[in-house]
């Protein structure tokens, strides 16, 4: 397993979000093995074991997207296996994901959110301002989380109004900032600077500690706000990088661009946003249309 780990990290190059997850998921099926079929090595399982498995976390109330995420490392897993001559046949062949329901992504409105960014008195400290930056780089940029917590502040193009952003599988892209961004940036720098000098972390955003952002931190802070300006129960970072793309698209914006600057591999990743935008539709729809 330690093999097929390294494997993931340095060659598939997968988030450590995803290794986490995928050492879990892992770890769990070994113990199902053991502890169902006293089996220790997890290259004597057949597919009538794994679907066995699978139908236990059906039982177990498992969401499905888990589920089929438990799936897809397996299917990696025994793959590797195939590859590496462990095994003579992938039992994963005759094993089919369930079904998951499709789930329209969460978003904040655009007047509410910006409402807060506008109207609401962050503190004229390090800390105020840093939890500003933090809201305004999450929606200015829609950059995931990971993404946040790399930034180095020699990734900052001032001059050029753009941000280096190293992505998923260690890809780069570069990402335009907005005018209040870049202004809360400059704010925010200036605030580092006079807490901590220059004996700090070469991460663009700290803790009050100088140390980097770690992820509850930023799930804290967005959270504190978000709650706000919403009742909802989505009040993640993530939120805010669904909220970017939906308001560019209800603006207009090419799906083709909302895709590079979000940093999807494929166009089938952001078409998920085209569905909020076509409820948006018929809410406007339904209260102007004389016969609706």
């Amino acid at each position: 397993m330690e093999l097929f780990f390294k494997y993931l990290q340095y060659e598939k190059r997968y988030s450590p979000h995803t290794l986490t997850s995928y050492h879990t998921d892992l770890g769990q099926f070994a113990q199902y093995l053991e502890q169902v079929y006293q089996i220790t090595d997890p290259t004597e399982a057949d597919h009538t074991i794994i679907r066995s498995w699978i139908l236990t976390l059906v039982q177990n109330n498992i969401k499905p997207r888990s589920i089929n995420r438990k799936i897809a490392c397996l299917r990696s897993y025994f793959r590797f296996l195939l590859s590496q001559q462990c095994i003579s046949i992938n039992p994963m062949v005759r094993i089919k994901a369930p079904k998951a329901p499709k789930k329209l992504p969460a978003f904040v409105p655009e007047e509410s959110f910006n409402h807060l960014l506008d109207s609401f008195e962050f503190e004229e400290s390090f800390e105020g301002q840093r939890d500003r930056l933090i809201l305004e780089f999450l929606y200015g940029t829609g950059i995931r989380l990971a993404e946040l917590i790399g930034i180095e502040a020699t990734d900052i193009d001032m001059r050029a109004k753009t941000v280096r952003v190293l992505g998923k599988g260690n890809k780069e892209r570069i990402v335009p900032i907005n005018d209040s961004l870049l202004s809360c940036i400059e704010v925010y720098l200036h605030h580092k600077k006079s807490e901590f000098g220059d004996n700090n972390s070469e991460k663009l955003l700290v803790t009050n500690k100088a140390r980097p952002l770690y992820p509850k931190f930023v799930y804290r802070v967005v959270k504190k706000y978000i709650s706000l300006i919403t009742t909802s129960d989505h009040n993640s970072p993530h939120v805010l990088r669904h909220s970017f793309a939906t308001h560019l698209l209800n603006k207009g914006a090419d799906l083709n661009a909302i895709k590079d600057l979000l940093g999807h591999s494929s166009l089938a990743a952001t078409q998920v946003y085209t569905h909020n935008s076509i409820e948006q539709l018929k809410s406007i729809f339904e209260k102007a249309h004389p016969k609706a």
